[in-house]
């Protein structure tokens, strides 16, 4: 996940465009959430998942999207 959105960031800075990354991880240690924000993913959200939460992650990331 880490190196992947490495990968995608370094892509968009070519393209100019955005993709929408949200870690979803079973390993919620400390510094976890951190780590996936400093490595450029937009938010993070931990298992098990509950769907309000997932949902207004969701809201939060995509709400100045035109889809």
């Amino acid at each position: 996940g880490l190196e992947t959105t490495a990968v995608i960031r370094i892509k968009e800075r070519r393209t100019g465009q955005h993709l929408p990354i949200i870690a979803m991880t079973a390993h919620a240690m400390a510094g976890d959430r951190e780590r996936c924000l400093e490595a450029g993913m937009d938010d993070y959200v931990s298992k098990p998942i509950r769907a309000q939460q997932l949902f207004e992650t969701l809201e939060s990331v995509l709400k100045d999207r035109q889809i």
